[in-house]
């Protein structure tokens, strides 16, 4: 019987199960015979869901490695009243298709449980000497204070971005405007929702005044443009960059050849399709599907950024409109802020490995971002980061960092925190070489790419 933990109450005691979770170990070593599978990945024991439907206490056959996620068989147990409080046990268990793969993130279960590992701890030096002199990317920004109704309609005060770009270390911004603002905002549940449909012509006209607002920040900090693969491959810290982005095609209202013009007027070379609102173009994760998906409109527009030299973003889509974009489009696609989850829930922002493979698949990119309540600390980033290389391969993972755009704290709230963020990815044991992937590498590939 195979199982996720949305369904466990269906499965009878005594039952024979395949559940698919994270492993969850209770000492630092490689392999293990008892541990916890969680619905969720955490940064540590300690930090298990409190929730107990979302955790299985496991007693195994056949030693299983710490770190990512893994598929079990095994007879289920239905606990009752348990002292310590689980609720299923998995007796037996051993991993569907034999041990369980290897990862760096096992090879390093001691960062899993929160201890430090000194002999392979990387210093903040060692994380300044990995990035020095290469082209790190942050694929989606909003630094600057650049988005936001009320910044725009008011001309707010810029946010300091050059300096701290220099000082952290980061070359290049995806830096995008919110085409959406206006008609959405924080509801009662503490989520962005839509409060109201916009009128015809103001989404555009708002998003002219918000590229206009990208482009005044651009020339008061002294910021360079990036329109092709040639202005990328060179870009450095210490001439601060950005790629014109948009989060959400609404500015189109439905009408393709306005990519186009902001190609030609704004510059624009990075496009994502959907934010907040279900729009002409597909649905998104935080709304009730409309359309199932991508539309044929959605489908044209993707067609026109692959023959103009625009990269693709289906960040916030649904996960049936992601399948559709990456049957239609000839160039790799970008998921620009996300995180992995083993069980997505209802309207959430995370997504499933199968949702990131669909990405990978193209040949794009997926950006790990770091809001605190999904990642604590920069730590449990860069963990994040990992589990993502592991579901996806080290070709796909970057930083999408969601600078001043996130509604609560963040993991990563300013650029001057990138050094650390590399010592960090060293200490989960990722090369040099990799970091260099992470943390702009793979966003250059795809964007050379795109451009072409």
């Amino acid at each position: 019987m195979r199982l996720t933990f949305s369904n466990l109450a269906t499965a009878p005691h005594g039952s024979r199960v395949e559940i698919e979770g994270f492993v969850c170990p209770f000492a630092a070593a490689p392999t293990h015979l008892y541990f916890a599978l969680a619905a969720e990945a955490p940064c540590c024991i300690g930090c298990l869901p409190a929730e107990p439907s979302l955790r299985i206490e496991v007693f195994a056959d056949t030693p299983v490695a710490a770190g990512g996620s893994v598929r079990l068989t095994g007879i289920l147990q239905v606990l009752d009243d348990d002292p310590a409080g689980w609720r299923w046990q998995l007796r037996g268990a051993t991993p569907i298709g034999g041990a369980a793969p290897f990862t760096r993130r096992g090879a390093i279960a001691g960062a899993l449980l929160c201890l430090a590992v000194p002999s392979r701890a990387a210093t903040l030096d060692d994380g300044r000497a990995v990035i020095a002199d290469r082209t790190t990317v942050d694929i989606h920004s909003h630094a600057g204070r650049i988005t936001g109704a009320r910044a725009v309609e008011r001309h707010v005060d810029f946010n300091p971005v050059a300096e701290p770009m220099r000082d952290g270390g980061m070359a290049v911004l995806c830096l995008a405007i919110v085409s959406d603002s206006p008609v959405h905002r924080v509801m009662g549940d503490g989520r962005i929702h839509p409060f109201r449909d916009p009128a015809s012509g103001e989404l555009y006209a708002f998003s002219q005044r918000n590229f206009q607002r990208l482009h005044d920040l651009v020339q008061h900090q002294g910021l360079r443009v990036i329109t092709d693969a040639a202005g990328l491959d060179v870009a450095r810290a210490g001439a601060p960059s950005v790629i014109v982005a948009a989060e959400g095609a609404d500015f189109l209202e439905g009408q393709p050849d306005r990519v186009d013009e902001a190609y030609a007027k704004w510059q624009l070379r990075h496009l994502q399709l959907t934010h907040y609102r279900v729009n002409e173009l597909g649905d998104i994760q935080t709304e009730a599907p409309v359309h199932g998906g991508l539309t044929d409109l959605g489908a044209a527009v993707i067609r026109r950024c692959n023959q103009l030299g625009v990269v693709v973003d289906i960040a916030h889509g649904t996960f049936d409109l992601v399948k559709r974009a990456a049957a239609v489009t000839t160039k790799p696609l970008v998921l620009s802020h996300t995180s992995l989850s083993f069980w997505p829930g209802a309207r959430s922002r995370t997504i499933s490995a199968d949702h990131a493979r669909a990405v990978a698949g193209t040949g794009g990119v997926i950006g790990v971002w770091p809001p605190a309540n999904i990642f604590r600390d920069l730590d449990a980033l860069a963990s994040g980061m990992a589990r993502m290389v592991d579901a996806v391969g080290i070709d796909h993972v970057g930083l999408g960092s969601d600078m001043e755009g996130l509604v609560g704290p963040s993991a990563f709230s300013r650029y001057t925190m990138l050094p650390e963020l590399a010592a960090l990815l060293l200490t989960h044991g990722f090369s040099g070489a990799e970091v260099q992937k992470l943390l702009g590498g793979n966003y250059v590939r795809v964007f050379r790419a795109s451009v072409a």
